[in-house]
């Protein structure tokens, strides 16, 4: 009798990553329709996870050193018949190994060192050019074919759970037939591919003015002083979402919402995957390894390399996108266009 696979995924951070995870655990449920599949993943990710229809359990990384035995004996007891590390670190390695299963896959980027490629049975070569040339989430499907899964779909899909809904329609109120929303998450991991606050209020104000659209602003508490800085500059009225929402929260908010103007984030991915258009303004990062899924998607991106037009070349690291302040070349009238495009076409 064919023993039933039981299937880890390793990816331990960030909130777009695993979020673009979808289609990878798609294409391992439709190939595997009885498998039991879990991702091990650091706990601030855990409730991301749970949005994904695809999985049956999630296990988290052990916070505290002494918690690694016992974490290590239960990896063990699980029974894995197959690991897909997509982390390819020393650290997963070493998980990988540890856990037992018979097929141990992982990915391996040209020239990048290997110090324990003999801990996985599988491996799939990437070239650099390739690897910088698609989608971040191809590299992972290009996994699958050493496992014998066919590539049947690319959607990544994340379903809010009803009580998120519900908890969110008491917070922004049902749909309503004639009133647009926007919601605008204007955050970044670097402070280099923000957007300035009074560009965001320029942009809120028109689209306030002339497509009568509500916006909604939104952020953690790192970015409350950005949040309070365009809600100050704008002449239009902004509803500031004050409070901190859960990431399933979050992820049922966007619902509400006919498009999400952002940076290239984490919350860009989330959005992404559970339906809401976006419309991205990007710095000096190659979005075409991390954009969002989806071809109705719209990114703003100012011309590379940016040489003489440089906004401010005392301040910029040429090379360096966390340190790169490209985002600013973006004119206000380009986002209003992006964002009008989006919404006629949504309609």
């Amino acid at each position: 009798m064919p023993v039933r696979p039981h299937i880890l995924v390793i990816r331990r951070r960030y909130l777009g990553d695993i979020a673009l995870l979808g289609s990878f655990l798609c294409n391992l449920r439709l190939h595997w329709p009885e498998a039991r599949i879990g991702v091990l993943t650091e706990p601030a990710y855990t409730a991301l996870l749970a949005l994904n229809p695809d999985l049956t359990g999630v296990i988290a990384l052990p916070a505290k050193l002494t918690s690694w035995p016992k974490f290590l004996r239960t990896l063990r007891r699980a029974r894995f018949t197959h690991v897909f590390d997509l982390d390819n670190t020393d650290k997963t390695a070493l998980i990988s190994r540890l856990t037992g299963a018979n097929e141990r896959h992982v990915f391996h980027l040209e020239n990048v060192p290997r110090h324990f490629a003999l801990l996985y049975t599988h491996t799939t070569f990437v070239r650099s050019i390739d690897y910088s040339s698609r989608h971040i989430t191809e590299t992972y499907l290009a996994m699958l074919a050493s496992a014998g899964v066919p590539i049947v779909t690319r959607e990544a899909r994340l379903v809010p759970r009803p009580g998120d809904l519900a908890a969110i329609t008491s917070l922004v109120g049902p749909p309503q037939a004639h009133t647009r929303k926007i919601l605008l998450h204007p955050g970044s991991r670097s402070p280099y591919r923000v957007w300035p606050a009074e560009n965001f209020a320029a942009l809120c104000d028109r689209l306030q003015d002339e497509l009568n659209v509500q916006i909604f602003l939104i952020g953690g508490p790192a970015e409350r002083a950005l949040l309070d800085d365009i809600r100050a500059a704008a002449k239009s009225h902004l509803v500031v979402i004050e409070r901190a929402l859960p990431i399933g929260q979050f992820a049922a908010l966007a619902t509400h919402f006919d498009l999400m103007l952002c940076h290239d984030s984490g919350p860009m991915h989330v959005a992404a995957a559970v339906g809401t258009r976006v419309v991205a303004l990007v710095g000096a990062q190659n979005i075409t390894v991390w954009g969002p899924v989806g071809s109705h998607h719209q990114i703003l991106q100012a011309s590379q390399p940016c040489a003489a037009a440089c906004v401010c070349p005392a301040e910029c690291s040429p090379g360096d996108s966390y340190k790169n302040l490209c985002v600013r070349r973006i004119s206000v009238g380009e986002a209003f266009a992006a964002v009008h495009t989006s919404l006629a076409s949504n309609r």
